[in-house]
């Protein structure tokens, strides 16, 4: 009965805002709350959960799950650092994230250690953070990871309709999961937020300006921190850069990539073809082409070991397009697989059995944040009708990355997201949660109410005046298949003032720092020096990759989604 009368009491709410609401849509948005103060961070000992080594230390940031409520409740970002390795050169810190949404940078401190980035390391300190939701920073999670892990998965390129009926079923599932489990927390986990997070650690770090680099996704959320504050920033360089336009925030940048990702993929299979001596794959792309769709049907009647189906097979390959450093050790997997040997086909498309919380964990943020930035058709036709067509020129990777981003058209209104929370928490009540129960009420009314007064979120317009911002670099491989080439293009018409370093003919996803040393010399100066080179430069490619290459520790920690 308590449950009941705390959920009536929701329902009043909830009627009540509406009933206030204008006709339509939200009421015109209120002045942005004061920004609340940031503590210093105390560094120490990183949890062994981190599994880091002692040379780099962790602390706890601590910001509000909603901005427009300072006092509200509150969330920790866990966040390492390692101090710069010479003092009398230090400049401040240098804070990274990989991309994502749901990628953790926690690592980043120990790049100081490798040599293309031993100068930058004299300079900063070098600062990694897990984002809201990611990690231990107020963790999200949609679904039990095991499920989640469940394998072996089919992937077609042409669905049938029994097979898309499945996965609409999977997304709808999926989305209410999520609501159930975060419940009225679920909107908060946003790149606007993510932004606002950003300067609460540059304030927490001791730093009047930010100096920044993202990668893929960090683009995005970078940009909309330079809109937010750009009187905040000292240095910002972008990697590999997402279409910050509004009308491509999220669904048409996912239809644009699956074109850009069905070019690179051609690029593998050319190289396969030239070097058929050593795979014997076929001397054109198109036989290529043949031998890996053989793969796919034989690994969906037969997982290999049980386990690795037809989808484990696309999820390894699609690795192809995000570096050519996979080239080789997927080359050699899919030539041995087909001629007998799965051992290498077992070794790099198995999943882990000890990451699935981690992944799963990665993938719900993802889908949190892209399905609540911005609007996503609610109407399956137009999903079915906008990949249909577009798998016709591009197969690869077009329909698995719709299911991955479906839920996004069962996603939850914060009403919805607060109704599902109270339910869990009713569930768990019974077994004695009672203040939980409470405190997902309390939430639940003041998110319901947010909801009916603001209505429909909508992404940032991205943009600032001449001279607002100091000079920004970014840097973007003309063939990149996970953030397309114009979306560097639409980025800088957007930021006056920055600069665009072009690597021709390349499409490593993540190019800062890496196999071109062109690119690396303007990274290098823009962080060391301020340096900006002219409005648009261009950098050779890096040399095709030779089979029996293999990848490095570096190469396999790729940015993006």
């Amino acid at each position: 009965m308590r449950a009941l009368a705390l959920y009536g009491t929701i329902g009043s709410l909830i009627a009540s805002a509406l009933a206030t609401a204008p006709a339509g849509g939200a009421t015109t948005a209120p002045d942005a709350p004061p920004a609340p103060v940031a503590h210093r961070i105390e560094f120490g000992r990183c949890a062994p959960v981190e599994h880091l080594p002692t040379s780099v230390e962790c602390g706890r940031l601590t910001v509000p799950l909603d901005y427009a409520r300072p006092d509200g409740r509150k969330i920790q970002l866990t966040v390492s650092r390692i101090r710069a390795t010479a003092r009398g050169e230090r400049q401040g810190s240098l804070v990274f994230n990989p991309g994502g949404p749901g990628a953790s940078s926690l690592e980043f401190p120990l790049y100081g250690t490798l040599p293309k980035w031993s100068k930058i390391a004299r300079a900063y300190d070098f600062v990694g953070y897990s984002p809201r939701g990611v990690g231990r920073s107020a963790p999200l999670s949609c679904q039990d990871p095991k499920e989640f892990a469940k394998v072996p998965t089919d992937s077609q390129v042409h669905p049938d309709a029994a097979f898309k009926r499945r996965k609409r079923a999977q997304a709808q599932a999926y989305a209410r999961g999520c609501a159930r489990r975060a419940g009225s927390a679920l909107p908060f986990y946003n790149s606007v937020n993510n932004a606002r997070d950003l300067d609460m650690l540059r304030a927490a770090l001791g730093e009047k300006k930010l100096t920044y680099m993202g990668a893929s996704y960090g683009t995005y959320f970078g940009a909309v921190y330079a809109t937010l504050f750009p009187g905040h920033v000292r240095r910002m360089l972008f990697d590999s850069v997402v279409n910050p336009d509004p009308r491509q925030i999220w669904y048409r940048n996912n239809l644009d990539q699956n074109i850009a990702f069905e070019r690179r993929w051609g690029d593998w299979l050319r190289w396969v073809a030239k070097h058929d001596g050593r795979y014997h794959l076929g001397r054109t792309g198109q036989a290529v082409q043949r031998a890996y769709d053989t793969a796919a049907r034989k690994l969906r009647g037969h997982p290999v070991n049980g386990t690795i189906g037809a989808g484990q097979l696309q999820s390894a390959f699609l690795k192809t397009g995000y570096t050519d450093a996979f080239w080789p050790m997927r080359a050699e997997a899919l030539s041995k697989f087909l001629h007998g040997d799965p051992k290498p086909l077992i070794a790099q498309a198995l999943p882990r059995t000890d990451g699935a919380k981690e992944e799963e964990n990665a993938n719900a943020v993802y889908t949190a944040v892209e399905c609540n930035d911005a609007p996503w058709p609610q109407s399956w036709r137009t999903w079915d009708r906008d990949n249909t067509q577009v798998a016709r020129i591009a197969p690869f990777e077009t329909w698995d990355n719709a299911w991955m981003n479906l839920p996004c058209a069962y996603w939850p209104s914060r009403a919805e997201s607060a109704e599902a929370g109270v339910q869990e928490a009713i569930h768990r009540a019974e077994h004695g949660a009672g203040q939980e129960l409470s405190d997902a009420t309390h939430h639940a009314a003041t998110t319901a109410l947010d909801g009916a007064l603001r209505g429909q979120r909508h992404p940032l317009d991205i943009r600032t005046r001449p001279g607002a911002l100091p000079p920004v670099l970014l840097l973007a491989a003309e063939r990149d298949a996970a953030t397309p080439y114009r979306g560097a293009l639409e980025l800088q018409r957007r930021l006056p003032g920055s600069s665009l370093v072009t690597e021709n003919g390349a499409g490593t996803h993540g190019i800062a720092f890496n196999d071109n040393a062109c690119v690396n010399n303007f990274a290098e100066a823009y962080l060391l020096r301020g340096k900006i080179p002219s409005r648009r430069v261009y950098c050779a490619p890096r040399p095709e990759p030779v089979p029996g290459q293999t990848v490095t520790r570096a190469q396999h920690a790729l940015p993006g989604k």
